[in-house]
């Protein structure tokens, strides 16, 4: 009975052991926060097809936030710029808010936006910044914030700049604005700090503000397809990063997979923001400025065609650290990788140039990777010097190549008795001075050659 017991615990512990490790570790908040930022300023008195600018925006987000009371999952508040002093007093602080995030406020928002009636002048970026001040901190709630306006900014702030340090911030996501007629000019003013629409009219105001909840509350997939040089989807386990292209910031961060069908697997996304999407691959690839279209599986196709390098060689304890590979791009400058030896790692095909950090380096120029294929590369084993000398000195040691010529490689640190490290075979020339000699003439060079796997002692007098 014991051991049943036993047997049942551990299974049991196995069980929720295996249930952790399969938990998700990143996904979306169910609730959302909205809030909408509304122009009140003079200009909002202009006609607007057979109304006023004012009373039209009024009555469609009206309609909207009177929608949105059977979503139990969404909070609304609602700030105005512009409506509280004559634009004769260019207020630039002309903001408040009005409504503040609660549960079932719909008909205060819709009830207060009766009495806002358009005045002063039009500070975007300082109504930014007080709205920043309007999300309670949670992070049970997605963040979002729509912009409505007929006009840009009139008070000298930098609404970009404010809407780029507070989504660093993580106040709330990419701001969704709303240009009421306004001249395609304007555009340009409002791309930097978010979302952009204009809408040209009355109708296009309205079918703009539901693409923006349909976009900003839909369920939202995408699966990544990690494609080789013919385009089949075949790529996997590479890290795959969704970047905010905004911000720079990561979103999303995920371990490719594939099932045993070979399909990647489907991953929840926020539609609000654009994505760099990242695979990590040696090198990376980017796939800049992905937008999602909301409420539906989305599909993502990279190329990325891997293969491996493998650099072999023997008897490589003789070092006394692990020798490490400098990996980069053919005819490039820049170091992507540094490889272990003795290591498998997979690149991007294409050509790279390998510096191996042995004694002397090895270098490989334009090795090709391949698709698929383990590109191989065996360097000899190296042997060893056991250096012994009487007195203190100073040193060099040079490599000599087939045709005598030769090259720096290795200062000798002759402050103790003895030396020994590991070296590549080949010939090789030392050139040594006694601390204690009266002159340069007294210099001593010898040469000797190294092979796989000597130990080679050498005194020095």
């Amino acid at each position: 009975m014991k051991y049943k017991i036993t047997i049942s615990f551990l299974l049991l512990f196995l069980v929720m052991h295996h249930a952790k490790s399969q938990r998700v570790e990143q996904s979306i908040p169910e609730k959302t926060r909205i809030l909408f930022l509304f122009d009140a300023s003079g200009s909002m008195l202009a006609p607007w097809g057979n109304e006023l600018r004012i009373d039209a925006a009024k009555r469609v987000l009206t309609d909207l936030v009177d929608s949105l009371k059977v979503n139990d999952k969404i909070e609304l508040a609602l700030r105005a710029y512009g409506h509280l002093t004559p634009s004769k007093e260019q207020n630039c602080e002309d903001t408040r808010l009005e409504i503040p995030f609660s549960p079932n406020n719909n008909d205060q928002i819709i009830n207060r936006l009766k009495y806002i009636y358009p005045k002063g002048t039009t500070p975007i970026a300082y109504s930014l910044e007080q709205a920043s001040k309007d999300f309670p901190r949670d992070n049970s709630y997605r963040n979002i914030i729509i912009i409505i306006t007929d006009g840009i900014e009139s008070c000298d702030g930098d609404p970009c700049a404010v809407s780029l340090e507070l989504q660093k911030k993580d106040i709330f996501l990419r701001p969704f604005v709303i240009g009421l007629g306004m001249e395609q000019e304007f555009a340009a003013e409002f791309d930097c700090m978010g979302e952009y629409y204009n809408a040209k009219n009355i109708s296009a105001f309205q079918s703009v503000l539901n693409g923006i909840l349909s976009q900003s509350l839909s369920k939202t997939t995408a699966s990544v397809e990690l494609l080789d040089q013919n385009g089949r989807p075949v790529e996997t386990d590479v890290n795959v990063s969704f970047i905010n292209s905004f911000t720079g910031i990561s979103e999303f961060d995920f371990i490719h997979f594939r099932d045993k069908n070979g399909k990647p697997d489907t991953v929840e996304v926020d539609p609000v923001l654009s994505y760099d999407v990242v695979v990590n691959t040696i090198p990376p690839v980017v796939k800049r400025n992905v937008y999602l279209k909301g409420g539906t599986h989305n599909v993502i196709n990279i190329k990325s065609p891997q293969g491996e390098l493998k650099i072999s060689q023997e008897n490589t304890s003789e070092y006394d650290k692990d020798v490490q590979v400098l990996v980069k791009l053919s005819n490039q400058p820049e170091i992507i990788n540094t490889q272990p030896i003795r290591a498998s790692e997979k690149y991007l095909i294409g050509k790279y140039d390998l510096e191996i950090l042995t004694l002397p380096k090895i270098k490989f120029n334009n090795v090709e990777i391949k698709q698929g294929i383990t590109k191989n590369i065996d360097i000899p084993a190296p042997g060893r010097i056991n250096i012994s000398y009487g007195s203190k000195g100073i040193g060099s040691l040079y490599s000599i190549d087939e045709e005598g010529r030769q090259t720096w490689i290795k200062k000798l640190d002759l402050n103790g008795s003895n030396l020994s490290f590991g070296i590549q075979p080949g010939t090789y020339k030392y050139v040594y001075r006694s601390e204690r000699a009266m002159g340069s003439k007294y210099t001593q060079i010898k040469e000797f050659k190294v092979n796989s796997g000597q130990t080679l002692n050498i005194k020095i007098y």
